[in-house]
């Protein structure tokens, strides 16, 4: 099967049978060999496309039908002719319906984690391991990541979600047997010089940490972060840095979170320290690049920083409710080489994987979030699908974009890392119901990391314009001097 037809295979999916919270997505996108593999969540199907066949596995090895779940996390890596995959699902999946309060909830007593191997060469499917606790609302720290050890041939298991069995676990690829190398819950992780680094993850609130494994002498290095280690450059704190992906480029590691990035090296931090730098930060919001993938692309980085990534309904403070469910702008496709970060790609809620496939860029795409504890649905909400992009036209734009960003998510904190690099006409339409002052703090990319610049604009009560054409190929992030929750400030970035 040759690439044009692999990708005519790719199709949309809508809302099905797949008890879970939300919606769930298409996961763990890997072209290897020939054949292209994700999974289908909340249904549970594992989807091998190539060499004149596409295969759907329904984890029968686990447990019986009705299944659902997955992978939510892109668990995937490759060795020799075997594509390794892992995540969690539910077997047989209980629904267990409404109250009378309208609350529904779902079973977690088959929910397993699992690691399976696929040979692409004689398209065999083989499960690795498997575990559960059987309990009705608990679960077993679910398969967030696999990073396959190049020194001591064995895959390394990030296991950040769940509520026992969690943190950095050795599976022997031969055997399937399976060791815990730390207990602190990590959620994305990567190679990084001669080790393995992985985000320390915690939810709901966010990133607390790196930890290294020295791949040729076995040492864990833990470095937690302080509080001044959860400033960024412009010297105010990122709220729930909630982890999306970490990858290894340019001789540092990036960790990425809601609301920026961390960059340098935690393994010997006296050559270059780890530093935040602000990105796509719009406050009490879930904007960020949760449950998406960092790719090496053209000796860069390709990341995604999603609209609406999680979301609750049934909660009991409505001013959550409210700050989670709106939604200031499309999602967004990064190209980071430093020292520069250049928007090129705008889409709707969520980008749940990214994968190149040739001269193209597979995008999986969904309409909708993961939700919480109580927005159980007998089926998945969302529509899922791919959209296929040519490198050459990607790499090359910068999408007209406008961001509506309210005054009760911000505040009187800092928002914004936003990145001006490709815009002709970079413009901030600022709406305000009192006069205030705006600082616009500028920098970029550059490493080591640079210093910060500041500007203090006057705003009075009404409508202000403020031009950003100074600030072209830099990254502005805006802090208001009072608190103004009636306030908008409308971002507006156009060629």
């Amino acid at each position: 099967m040759t690439v044009k037809n692999i990708l005519y295979e790719l199709e949309e999916y809508s809302p099905r049978y797949g008890p879970e919270w939300g919606s769930g997505g298409i996961f763990g996108l890997k072209y290897y060999r020939r054949t292209l593999y994700y999974t289908l969540a909340f249904e549970a199907e594992g989807h091998f496309i190539g060499c004149e066949r596409h295969r759907i596995y329904r984890f029968e090895l686990v447990g019986s039908q009705p299944v659902s779940g997955g992978d939510t996390y892109n668990a995937v890596d490759t060795v020799d002719e075997k594509i390794y995959f892992g995540g969690w699902v539910h077997a047989p999946a209980i629904y267990k319906g409404r109250s009378n309060k309208g609350l529904a909830t779902i079973s977690f007593r088959n929910k397993y984690s699992h690691v399976h191997e696929y040979d692409v060469e004689n398209d065999d499917i083989k499960l690795l391991w498997k575990e559960s606790i059987h309990d009705e609302e608990k679960w077993t720290g679910e398969i967030s990541d696999i990073i396959y050890d190049p020194y001591g041939d064995r895959l390394l298991l990030a296991r950040g979600d769940g509520h026992v069995n969690l943190g950095i676990y050795s599976l022997d690829r031969r055997n399937g047997k399976v060791s815990m190398i730390s207990n602190r819950p990590v959620l994305r992780g990567s190679l990084y010089l001669d080790h393995a680094c992985f985000g320390i993850h915690i939810f709901p609130t966010g990133t607390y940490g790196i930890e290294c494994i020295d791949l040729i002498e076995e040492r864990v290095k833990t470095r937690m972060f302080s509080q001044e280690d959860k400033r960024a450059i412009d010297g105010s704190e990122v709220i729930y840095p909630v982890m999306g992906d970490a990858i290894s480029a340019y001789g540092r590691f990036f960790l990425f979170v809601r609301g920026g990035i961390y960059v340098g090296n935690p393994v010997d931090e006296s050559w270059e320290p780890l530093k935040l730098i602000r990105l796509m930060d719009f406050g009490i919001n879930a904007y960020g690049p949760f449950r998406t993938v960092a790719k090496p692309l053209g000796g860069g980085i390709v990341i995604a920083y999603n609209a609406y990534t999680n979301s609750v309904f049934y909660y009991d403070d409505p001013n959550i409710v409210r700050s989670i469910n709106t939604i200031v702008g499309p999602s967004v496709l990064l190209y980071i080489s430093p020292p520069t970060i250049r928007i090129i790609g705008a889409y709707g809620a969520r980008i749940t994987s990214i994968e190149r496939v040739s001269s193209k860029l597979v995008l999986a795409t969904n309409t909708m979030a993961n939700l919480a504890q109580y927005d159980v649905s007998p089926f998945d909400m969302g529509y899922r699908g791919f959209i296929i992009e040519s490198l050459s036209e990607l790499l090359s734009r910068s999408p007209p974009i406008t961001y509506n960003v309210p005054g009760y998510l911000v505040g009187n904190t800092v928002f914004g890392g936003i990145p001006l690099s490709g815009y002709k006409y970079p413009r901030l339409i600022i709406t305000a119901s009192m006069d205030n002052e705006l600082t616009i703090y500028s920098y970029d990319l550059s490493l080591p990391v640079s210093s910060v610049e500041t500007d203090k604009f006057r705003i009075h009560r009404g409508v202000n314009i403020i031009e950003l054409d100074k600030y072209r190929g830099l990254i502005v992030s805006f802090r208001y001097r009072e608190l103004d929750k009636k306030l908008i400030t409308r971002i507006i970035l156009e060629n």
